[in-house]
């Protein structure tokens, strides 16, 4: 695997698939799609890089089969075919007969002929008893897991045009559920359209079977098409069919309003919600973290008579959960409790995740122990949510104890588990150790999924690896993994951070291709993607765009803006963004007081950054690794080692892991100060603790001995980062061309420069400011003027602009 991971990346665009069913006849008349991509605005539009119409990027997405998690509620799960299904004796005989190993299909003309003919005398019994039997016989063959004998019983009636009418709306219902729990779903959709095709009424339990059948199956867009043409087609949607496509609503991450619309569209057709529609509505609202709009369902359900139930106390504790607000979690479970509910191990591992995820780790640590207390043991969905937490904040080591309790405990890691343990890894920069866990996948009997390819995807486009982004996604693809819209919001994430914007666009415009309707997430990815840029203005208008669709802003789309307007530098927006987190206008979430602490020390704003950071503390968050890096980091650019170790003691009492950024933090103070030799000792120290140092690392360090003139000690840094594998930058050349042209070594800057020339890496302005500032700070103006007038032959891709421009700093430096 991790010798593929750097193949080019090889993206076919086939037209998006369409439901078997529809458009097989071409005399027929295309069919709308149900759920029509928003249209690109004209903001998106100004945004989009125009590409090549060759360009290969991401599929339209085809859901694959998903297996169903949970017991089978069957109560005739284990037990004889109960025939308590209006078969009469023969009709009882005849399945006995059907499901004997021996039975030939042959033989089915010579026993079902039988059978009929016992009804050519009584035409009204034969269209109401034979299709009862029929119905029970069919469904006989589906307990016994006959699905292709079952589909033959049904060929052969419908094959008989005087008993064609048998196959009711009924049966066909049955042999549609049939072939949709046989994941056989296409064949469901053909088989459907074949009978509507022959004049085969079709009725609203046939339809309602196969969104079913698609819904189970994964398959949400095709589920959605089969009910847009069931309306088509004037056929009724029941309360079912309503509750089961609210359900693919929220799997699809629905906008709110569109779902608000299909609940009143149900209203007003005069389908009553029960309790499973309101349950559903909660559930819905778990994607996109409203919690506010889950209350309210939650209010109406008891308004209108329906008590809530354990799963309606559990979907609204997810709903909390996801959002963040483990004190309102918290309420719910009183009020579960009152009403009789005991919390089983579902409600604790939701309100574990609302504490981890907002980095409340001792208390969700508290939540475990009492669980116990109660009685409920952990479970892998326990463990795996803590180890997340905790890894999430950095404490490697309180993690992986966590994995080890939960391996003594003899609860197998499942793939979730695996994935958290590659985000660590991947994270950390510890890419062996990633792939060795990505291998384990296999040799622990589970099977990589696709959070474990968009894992792979977000790790290496954290750490700007778009090489390894492109052998990724097609590795998934050789999978036989279909990108979803969780992997189109990762892909625009990675290519993002790699600095690859355009791509980052392209993506997003093929996903609104796709028919693929973007969520939260989406939204989110696009303005980080912008905010990288500091495109803050294109980043307001995205918000103003949000709230136009009613697609409402979460922490995560403010944090974005943050960044947009420091990386834009907006201060006085970054204050006034600020100012409204502080007041409470918008909700201070940890997420967005951690965000505020990073933009600002960022902008090198030092009593911002102790702001935020004092806010984080009072409210009772718990910093995470990157904020407190972002607090060494400022502490360490003003030498304020006492502040710097305060924070250092912090992290090691609470059992913080320090990462590269930690320790390129720590070099970058050091090679500034006049311990600089120090800067090595950390270079060393993280080789040893197995961490791969990056180009910051041992620019850092090479940057410490140039400026004290140790060129010796330098070149070997460089030598050793060569042999490492990493390919010095601009950064890396400039150190050495600026400390040479300091120290009057203008032969040897050249030579810096026609070395980094030759070996692809471009020079920038700062290159040659540093070899001419050197020759005017010790009057050597004409020298300085002879070195850019042949730049030419140094540098032939040096712009006449840019001489104009050095002459003239030249200029101003003339005494």
């Amino acid at each position: 695997m991790a010798e593929k991971l750097a193949l080019p990346l090889l993206l076919p665009n086939p037209p998006p698939s369409k439901p078997s069913f529809v458009n097989h006849n071409h005399n027929q008349q295309q069919p709308t799609m149900p759920l029509h991509p928003p249209p690109v605005s004209p903001l998106i539009q100004d945004i989009l890089y125009h590409q090549n119409s060759n360009s290969q990027l991401p599929v339209s997405p085809q859901p694959r089969a998903r297996a169903r998690i949970g017991r089978s509620h069957d109560p005739n799960r284990g037990k004889p075919w109960s025939h308590r299904t209006g078969l009469s004796s023969r009709g009882q005989q005849i399945l006995v007969s059907l499901i004997e190993p021996s039975f030939d299909c042959n033989q089915l003309d010579s026993i079902f002929s039988e059978l009929f003919e016992q009804y050519q005398d009584d035409p009204e019994a034969k269209m109401n008893t034979l299709a009862v039997e029929i119905l029970g016989i069919i469904k006989g063959l589906g307990f016994y897991k006959k699905c292709d004998l079952a589909l033959s019983v049904f060929e052969w009636v419908r094959n008989r045009k005087d008993f064609a009418s048998v196959v009711n709306g009924s049966v066909i219902a049955v042999i549609i559920r049939m072939l949709g729990r046989e994941k056989r779903v296409t064949a469901a959709a053909n088989l459907l359209y074949s009978l509507h095709r022959d004049g085969f009424d079709i009725d609203v339990y046939a339809y309602t079977s196969l969104i079913t059948a698609y819904a189970s199956n994964g398959r949400y867009r095709e589920a959605m098409m089969v009910f847009k043409k069931m309306e088509e087609e004037g056929c009724k949607p029941t309360l079912i069919t309503y509750n089961i496509v609210l359900n693919v609503y929220g799997k699809m991450g629905m906008p709110w309003n569109r779902t608000m619309a299909l609940v009143d569209a149900m209203k007003n057709e005069g389908v009553v919600p029960d309790a499973y529609t309101y349950n559903t509505q909660i559930s819905c609202c778990s994607r996109g973290s409203l919690h506010e709009e889950a209350a309210g369902v939650f209010e109406e359900m008891k308004s209108a008579g329906f008590s809530p139930d354990k799963v309606t106390y559990n979907a609204l504790l997810h709903v909390y959960g996801k959002s963040r607000r483990p004190d309102r979690a918290m309420k719910v479970l009183n009020e579960m409790e009152l009403n009789g509910f005991p919390p089983s191990i579902v409600t604790y591992n939701s309100l574990i995740s609302a504490y981890a995820r907002d980095g409340l780790l001792e208390e969700a640590m508290d939540l475990k122990t009492q669980m116990v207390e109660k009685g409920i043991s952990p479970d892998v969905f326990t463990y795996t949510t803590l180890f997340s937490g905790l890894e999430k904040s950095g404490k490697d080591e309180p993690a992986m104890k966590v994995f080890e309790e939960m391996r003594k405990a003899g609860c197998k890691p499942n793939i979730c588990t695996f994935n958290a343990l590659i985000k660590m890894h991947g994270n950390r920069g510890k890419f062996t150790e990633m792939m060795k866990v990505f291998d384990e996948i296999t040799a622990c009997n589970c099977s990589p999924d696709i959070v474990t390819w968009n894992t792979l995807l977000s790790v290496f486009g954290q750490n700007g690896m778009d090489s390894e982004v492109s052998g990724v996604f097609r590795e998934m693809k050789r999978a036989g993994f279909v990108p979803e819209r969780d992997t189109f919001n990762t892909l625009i994430s990675a290519y993002s951070r790699c600095g690859s914007f355009d791509q980052a666009m392209v993506v997003y415009q093929r996903m609104l291709e796709a028919e693929v309707t973007p969520d939260i997430s989406t939204y989110n990815a696009v303005l980080a993607a912008l905010a990288r840029g500091g495109l803050w203005e294109q980043s307001e208008k995205i918000l103003a765009e949000m709230k136009a669709c009613q697609c409402k802003p979460n922490e995560l789309t403010y944090c974005s803006l943050l960044h947009a307007y420091a990386n834009g530098k907006q201060i006085e927006r970054m204050h006034s963004l600020a100012e409204e987190i502080y007041s409470g206008m918008i909700e201070p979430h940890a997420v967005l007081l951690k965000t505020l602490v990073l933009v600002n020390s960022k902008s090198d704003l030092l009593m911002e950054t102790e702001h935020a950071f004092l806010e984080l503390r009072k409210k009772g968050f718990s910093p995470d690794l990157p904020t407190l890096n972002a607090m060494v980091s400022i502490y360490g650019k003003r030498q304020m080692i006492a502040k710097t170790n305060e924070i250092l003691n912090f992290m090691n009492e609470s059992g913080y892991t320090p990462s590269l950024t930690t320790y390129n933090t720590l070099m970058y103070m050091q090679s500034r100060s006049e311990s600089f030799e120090k800067s090595e000792e950390i270079l060393r120290e993280i080789l040893a603790k197995g961490i791969k140092p990056d180009t910051i690392s041992y620019n850092t360090v090479i940057y410490a001995y140039c400026r004290n003139g140790r060129m010796k000690e330098a070149s070997r840094v460089l030598s050793e980062m060569r042999d490492s594998g990493l390919v010095p930058d601009v950064i890396t050349y400039n150190t050495f061309i600026a400390s040479y042209a300091a120290d009057s070594m203008f032969a040897e800057a050249v030579d810096v420069v026609r070395y980094m020339i030759k070996h692809g890496c471009r020079p920038n302005q700062y290159t040659y400011n540093s070899i001419v500032d050197g020759c005017c700070k010790l009057n050597r103006h004409e020298e300085a003027r002879t070195f850019v007038n042949n730049l030419q032959k140094l540098d032939p891709h040096t712009s006449k602009e840019e001489e104009y421009r050095l002459l003239n700093r030249i200029a101003d430096k003339w005494p």
